[in-house]
């Protein structure tokens, strides 16, 4: 949960990402060995970060050392090294002075530095500041989780060999990061909002850390409509926390919940936000539009009160500016629910065959519902029960398994 605090603080004080996490992870490490015979210190985040900040300036020092004996060979160099070089006290209070949660957003902007690839600076930025594994980062991304794990290596070993500086980007060279920034932001919200693995339906930490980023970024960049597209899916989104589960934790789908549990200041946010975006005049982006779609949801008072055919013709609208796989399976549904289930089996089962979808999970579980309602139980069944096979997440698992069961037995 801290882990990206640390190396935010770390990578701001020795300008080296790849450093910062060693170091973090020593800290984790240092913590395994001694808190079974000390305890638990009361404040294990501070307990972390110290331990962590002592690490890098001991590292520091050994830098300082090598420039000193380096300098002592030649004159000119001592010369120059004085002259660029910044006082180590100095640096590292400053570096100890600054924000934390400006830190975080620091991180954010070096992964996504225009030396890296796009699919190079994401992945690098979910496995450091959203706490993803590869396995989580590979499935969201639908790639095998070994082309993860080589792109970052190759991330962090990019960004020492350019020595790139931990700071934000000035204005003028947001544009080229921005929306790297965005799409690790949105992932990271999506992780948390349906966890693609583990025993719980959400990751509340990583929807609200991923919409306080996306705060922050509508604040430096009032002027985009992507940012403030986001920020409104988000909070209209996060709205829904409380209905989404049972007292158990067992997930309830969004036609099912109860509505008067959604948050009413999240949907106000996010309908601010939405109108932020269009107000921009550049129109909506992808996530602008699907925003637009989860304010049909926020807006409706009953599930059976849900605009859908305006939901299908965003999904159209989306289609067209951002294809994939993963859209057109969400317009399947739409179209299932705006003109009937046969519509949507028809997009469905035109993806098949898309390689991008044959172990994702949510294909067999749409085509299971669709099935269902054209009352095809025993094929919905099968379908329900390969989607339970599919998902890494064990609450998902049980749904989809009482899905197959119910449907049996219709």
């Amino acid at each position: 949960m801290e882990s990206a605090k640390i190396i935010g603080v770390l990578a701001r004080m020795l300008r080296d990402v790849g450093q910062a996490e060693e170091l973090a992870q020593d800290a984790l490490v240092q913590a395994l060995e001694r808190w079974p015979h000390s305890g638990v210190p009361e404040q294990p985040a501070a307990w972390l970060t110290a331990v962590a900040k002592n690490r890098a300036l001991d590292a520091l020092r050994h830098r300082q050392m090598q420039q000193d004996k380096e300098a002592a060979i030649s004159f000119e160099m001592d010369h120059q090294l004085h002259d660029a070089a910044p006082d180590l006290e100095a640096a590292v209070a400053a570096a100890l002075d600054n924000d934390i949660g400006d830190d975080v957003l620091r991180l954010v902007f070096v992964a996504c530095h225009p030396v890296l690839p796009t699919d190079g600076r994401v992945a690098l930025t979910l496995r450091m500041l959203g706490g993803l594994s590869t396995e989580e980062i590979a499935r969201a991304f639908l790639v095998p989780e070994k082309t993860v794990a080589q792109r970052i290596v190759r991330a962090k070993r990019t960004l020492a060999e350019a020595k790139v500086p931990f700071e934000a980007p000035r204005a003028h060279e947001l544009g080229e990061r921005l929306a790297s920034v965005l799409q690790v932001i949105y992932l990271i919200y999506n992780e948390g909002y349906s966890a693609s693995a583990g025993a719980d339906w959400m990751r509340p930490a990583l929807c609200e850390e991923a919409l306080r980023l996306g705060r922050i970024l509508a604040q430096l960049q009032p002027d985009e409509p992507e940012v403030h597209g986001l920020v409104a899916l988000m909070e209209i989104q996060s709205s829904r926390a409380r209905a989404r589960v049972d007292a158990k934790g067992e997930p309830i789908l969004l036609l099912e919940q109860d509505r008067a549990r959604w948050d009413q200041l999240l949907i106000r946010r996010g309908l601010a936000a939405l109108a932020r975006a269009g107000a921009t005049g550049r129109g909506l982006g992808p996530y602008g539009l699907q925003a637009a779609i989860a304010a049909c949801h926020a807006r409706a008072r009953r599930a059976q009160d849900t605009d859908w055919q305006r939901i299908a013709a965003l999904y159209d609208a989306l289609a067209q500016l951002s294809p994939s796989p993963v859209v057109e399976l969400n317009r399947a549904v739409a179209l299932s629910m705006a003109y009937g289930p046969q519509a949507g089996l028809e997009v469905v089962d035109g993806l098949l065959e898309a390689p991008a979808l044959k172990t994702y999970h949510l294909l067999p579980s749409v085509r299971g519902d669709l099935l269902a309602r054209l009352g095809r139980h025993e094929e919905a069944r099968i379908e329900f029960a390969r989607a339970a096979s599919l998902t890494h997440n064990e609450r998902e698992r049980q749904l989809l398994l009482a899905r197959a069961r119910s449907t049996h037995s219709a």
